[in-house]
Formats: C-alpha cells, sequence, structure tokens
C-alpha cells in the first residue's frame, strides 16, 4: 500500500488528507485546522504564514496518530490550495509582509496607475490589454490580482520590498518551507498574469511593461513534479521523514477539475462551494469577453480549464441558514448530539435543510432567487447586483424561499454551462462536486434544471484534496498520466434529469436569465445609495 499526504490550504483553515493510492485513490482520513484572516480597515486581506505551517504540523501529529500511520509509510505530500495570494519573502524565505490573500483590494492607485488609463477597452489600456492577451491569453485587470500587491508593496513600504528575495503564491511558501527550495507551479504562474503560455516561461517582455523584477519570480515546475524533499527541520516539526518527496500540487481552480476525474478534453465539472463555476477541459485557450469567461492554464501541460465563476453559490445557503432557518435550526439542534466539530455541524445542518426543501414543489411555487449576494463574476460582471426573492405571495412559506435559494443557485450554473456550450462542446454527462454535492435534493434540481445526467463522486467536498494526491500518484509513477486519473475516481451516485420537472424548470429560467437586465439600474442605484450612507 502506498500513502500520499495531501494538504488543502484554505482561506480559512487547513485539511490535511491521508490517501492510499492503488486501483482507485482512496481517503483514508482527513483532520482540519482554522487559522485567521485579518480584514483590514483600507481594504487589506492579510494571513499569518505561521499560523498556516502550524496548522500543517498539528493536523499532520494528528492524523497519523488517529490512523495509526508511521511517518516512513508516506510516500509523498502534496498541495491544494488558494490562489492568487502573494507571499513576498527575503532569501531565507520569510515574509518580508504579512502573506496578502487574493481579497486583498489595497492596491486601487497601482491598478490605476499601471493599466487603467489612456484609451481603454474593458477599463484596461488597450495597448497593455492587447499584449497581455497575446502572451498570456488574459490580463490583469482587477485590484485582487497579485501583481498588483506587489505594486503596493513596492510603492507603500519601500523598505520591505528593498529585502525582497522572490515571489510566491500560498503553496509555494509551504513548498519552500518544506524543502527550502522556490518553485512555483505552472497554474499558479498563469495567475500572476506575468507567465507566457506560448513558451511556457515567464514573458520578460511583460515584466518590462508592468516594472516587475524577474530575478523576484522562483523557478517554474509541472504539478506533478517534484519541488523536492522534507529537509531534517521541516520533517521533524511535522512529524515525517526526512528526504519524504514533495510535489508541486496546483490551485484550488486546477485541482478541483482533477479531483473530479475531469481532465480530457471535453470534460465538464460543476463545482459548489462557498462560490460556483463551471469549468470544461479544452485544448486551446480562447475568451468569451462578452460573457466573462476565460481558459485558465491547468495541472497539465498543454490543457486549460475553460472557466466560468459565481462569486457566491454554496454562501447563499449560509445566509439561508443564519437570516431564514434559525428557528428550525434551534430545535434542530436541541434534538441532535452534535460532537465531531464545525464542520460535522455545518454539513448537518446543510442535510436538514435542503431534506426539508425536498417536499416542496420544483420551481418553489413561482418564487425565483437570484443569487448575487456578492456581486456577480460571469456571465456579467457587476460589484452592484443582488440577490432578491422574485414572485412571493401570500402562500409562500419558508420552506419555498429555502427551495428557491437552491433552485437559483442552479439556474445561475445552467447560464454558464450555456455560456460555455456557445463556444466550445461540454459534457453531455456533468461530474457534480463540492460541498453542495453532498446533497442528493441539490444533485437531482441541478440535473433537472441543466437537462444534464450529474454525477457525484466519492467524498465530493474533498476532490481538491483528491487532486492534489493524484499529481502527487503522477509524479511518484503510480498512475501513468492525467489522463487516466477518471479511472481511478470513483462515481458515487448518479442522477438523471426528470423531463417533467425539466419542462416545468425552463420557464422559470428564462425568467431568470431577465431579472438582471430589468433591474441592473435599480441595482447601481441601490448600492450609491449604500455608498452614500456609509
Amino acid at each position: 500500500m502506498t500513502y500520499v499526504l495531501a494538504y488543502d490550504i484554505g482561506t480559512t483553515g487547513v485539511k490535511t488528507c491521508l490517501f492510499e493510492i492503488g486501483s482507485s485513490i482512496t481517503l483514508l482520513a482527513g483532520e482540519s485546522e482554522g487559522y485567521n484572516l485579518y480584514i483590514l480597515e483600507d481594504g487589506g486581506a492579510e494571513q499569518d504564514a505561521d499560523e498556516w505551517w502550524t496548522a500543517m504540523c498539528c493536523t499532520t501529529e494528528r492524523l497519523l496518530k488517529r490512523t495509526g500511520t508511521a511517518p516512513e509509510q508516506i510516500a509523498g505530500i502534496s498541495f491544494c490550495s488558494q490562489m492568487q495570494g502573494l507571499v513576498l519573502t527575503d532569501e531565507n524565505g520569510v515574509p518580508v509582509h504579512r502573506p496578502m490573500s487574493y481579497m486583498d483590494q489595497r492596491a486601487v492607485e497601482e491598478i490605476r496607475k499601471g493599466i487603467a488609463y489612456g484609451i481603454q477597452i474593458a477599463g484596461a489600456n488597450i495597448f497593455k490589454l492587447l499584449k497581455s492577451l497575446r502572451i498570456t491569453g488574459a490580463v490583469s485587470t482587477s485590484v485582487k490580482d497579485p501583481m498588483w500587491k506587489y505594486k503596493w508593496i513596492e510603492a507603500h513600504e519601500p523598505e520591505n520590498f528593498a529585502r525582497a528575495h522572490k515571489w510566491l503564491d500560498v503553496k509555494e511558501y509551504l513548498i519552500h518551507r518544506c524543502t527550502g527550495r522556490f518553485v512555483m507551479t505552472e497554474d499558479s504562474a498563469f495567475a500572476t498574469l506575468l507567465y507566457d503560455t506560448r513558451k511556457h516561461m515567464w514573458s520578460e517582455p511583460l515584466c518590462r511593461t508592468f516594472g516587475i523584477r524577474m530575478e523576484h519570480l522562483p523557478e517554474i515546475i509541472s504539478s506533478s513534479e517534484q519541488a523536492g524533499v522534507l529537509t531534517e527541520h521541516a520533517a521533524s516539526e511535522l512529524g515525517l521523514v526526512p528526504g519524504t518527496p514533495v510535489f508541486g500540487g496546483g490551485g484550488d481552480a486546477s485541482l478541483i477539475g482533477v479531483g473530479s476525474g475531469c481532465t480530457r478534453v471535453g470534460d465538464t465539472h460543476i463545482y459548489c462551494g462557498t462560490s460556483g463555476w463551471v469549468s470544461t477541459v479544452t485544448d486551446r485557450q480562447l475568451v468569451d469577453v462578452s460573457a466573462m469567461i476565460a481558459a485558465i492554464v491547468g495541472a497539465q501541460r498543454g490543457r486549460y480549464n475553460y472557466f466560468a465563476e459565481m462569486e457566491t453559490a454554496g454562501k447563499c445557503l449560509e445566509w439561508v441558514r443564519d437570516h431564514l432557518a434559525l428557528d428550525e435550526i434551534g430545535i434542530y439542534l436541541e434534538k441532535k448530539d452534535i460532537s465531531e466539530g464545525p464542520e460535522a455541524v455545518a454539513r448537518s445542518l446543510y442535510d436538514y435543510m435542503t431534506e426539508t426543501v425536498k417536499y416542496a414543489p420544483a420551481g418553489s411555487g413561482g418564487v425565483i432567487f437570484t443569487p448575487w449576494l456578492h456581486g456577480n463574476r460571469c456571465p456579467f460582471e457587476d460589484p452592484a447586483a443582488a440577490g432578491m426573492f422574485f414572485g412571493i405571495r401570500l402562500e409562500t412559506g419558508k420552506t419555498e424561499l429555502i427551495r428557491a435559494v437552491l433552485e437559483g443557485i442552479c439556474y445561475h450554473l445552467r447560464w454558464m454551462l450555456e455560456c460555455q456550450a456557445r463556444k466550445i462542446s461540454v459534457s453531455d454527462t456533468i461530474r457534480f462536486v463540492g460541498g453542495g454535492a453532498l446533497s442528493p435534493v441539490t444533485s437531482q434540481i441541478l440535473a433537472d434544471i441543466t437537462g444534464h445526467p450529474i454525477e457525484v463522486v466519492e467524498s465530493p467536498q474533498n476532490v481538491g484534496s483528491v487532486g492534489a494526491a493524484a499529481v502527487a500518484a503522477v509524479g511518484l509513477g503510480l498512475i501513468p498520466d492525467l489522463d487516466r486519473i477518471r479511472d481511478f475516481i470513483p462515481i458515487h451516485s448518479r442522477y438523471a434529469p426528470n423531463p417533467a420537472e425539466h419542462a416545468l424548470y425552463n420557464h422559470s429560467y428564462e425568467i431568470f436569465k431577465k431579472l438582471y437586465a430589468a433591474n441592473k439600474d435599480n441595482f447601481r442605484l441601490l448600492r450609491r445609495r449604500g455608498e452614500a450612507h456609509a
């Protein structure tokens, strides 16, 4: 038996998973540990690198102890991580500034000076935009992009910037802490929007254009490549064996697709976690500017993920839990003995809500919910877009409202899926993953709304870790290549669309798509009023 450790480094915590690699990739056990996200008044969002490492050490120790696994049985370790952070380190790998999360929005002036001036298209200087699109297939137009975080430190903390040696992302920092090497996987390099996707290297012309020092950029490796081995010091702190291979791994947007078994051209998966997305594997880069969809670099050389994202998906269910279902949940908790920690409580409450709405009629009695609780990205980008319940009547109850939230999420996922299908061929049968896929009710609603058969894999909430284990297994020679991963990912359940329900949903879906256009101006007016009273 061959064991692999996978670290899923999220925004608020790490989940450390132990996998057995054989005829399938089998999750044996997992341990979780939280850490802080520091939100600052100036739009900053930071994390503490030592908190990441401490969480890794604690979860590794507990996991090995609980499973009775000897450290020498671990054949390799890998990572799945949040992306587009900035960890600027000195030559010893120590951050010169507390790591900046992908959520950090301080670099408003930096992006204005860097790209938002002159003749523009979509808010970007036309000459820089065209140059970036030609070289990378994308362009850095968001204040959250790591390039502008880098420029913010240069402008606001020149002494710290002078000490900078390497630009790393989250997992790359942890890889350095494990191995002492400065590397970055191809998907993380692409996320900097300085990576030449044609030549598979850093782009010197783009670095000159945006004022990036090329010596700050680390060596680029593939996701399944060995980044190094555990040093004596790192192994001692983690409770593992020195010399254990450490693999590049990947970002969550890359490895969730791998963990779902979608690695061949034309494979489509839908993810429903805090956010949601639709992703289809393609062998070429393409961009649909009108729908805000782009093909991003993934874990495989020559393959891209045609990626459409919505800001809030499962987060809408959290909102329901906190603001619509508190009375029922209070009663529920009184009757249940849940002692397995926050993750078990959250899953139990989610199960309760989705089981409750099973008894509401499809279409929620005519109520439609828009899941734009934090603006929206695709198929329209509008930070002012907001959620609403449309079609409430006297007979509408809370159960219909909760079901409408689930249906609204699925309507939006269908919208993004259809936008993808205008440019490429998507799968007939779609893999559904993330915490949302734990619910048979949600899975059936997704099948009925999209009209596509839905497959749910084992442990759909852990597919990022599965993807990390998969690239390590390829690196160890246990799996020939990522095209074969589907053979190692067992299917837990399948859901066929109900033709009658699909026909009913088609009517509401057409109304759903019109709600944004009909309310776009009102969303903007409400946002202005809110800003005026802030």
